[in-house]
């Protein structure tokens, strides 16, 4: 994959502790704020499924009532116009 260089600007504290975990780690501060971010998003979209499911869960009879679904998946032929 190809790579883009970004410069951004943090105060000391946290350039050094960026370099220190870095270390710590045994990567390169590239790749330590490469990981961050990569982890940062997937949680992102974690919680996106995790709040979807809830949602489909907390609204399950209402889409069944409205669409005429049964709890086995198959239709009942919908609300009748």
């Amino acid at each position: 994959m190809a790579k883009t260089q970004m410069n951004v600007r943090v105060d000391e504290a946290t350039a050094r502790a960026a370099r220190e975990r870095a270390l710590a780690q045994g990567v390169s501060v590239n790749r330590y704020i490469e990981e961050l971010v990569q982890r940062d998003a997937a949680e992102v979209g974690r919680a996106f499924v995790d709040a979807a499911a809830d949602f489909m869960k907390s609204y399950e009879s209402v889409f069944a009532e409205e669409f005429g679904v049964t709890d086995a998946g198959k239709s009942t032929g919908g609300p009748q116009a």
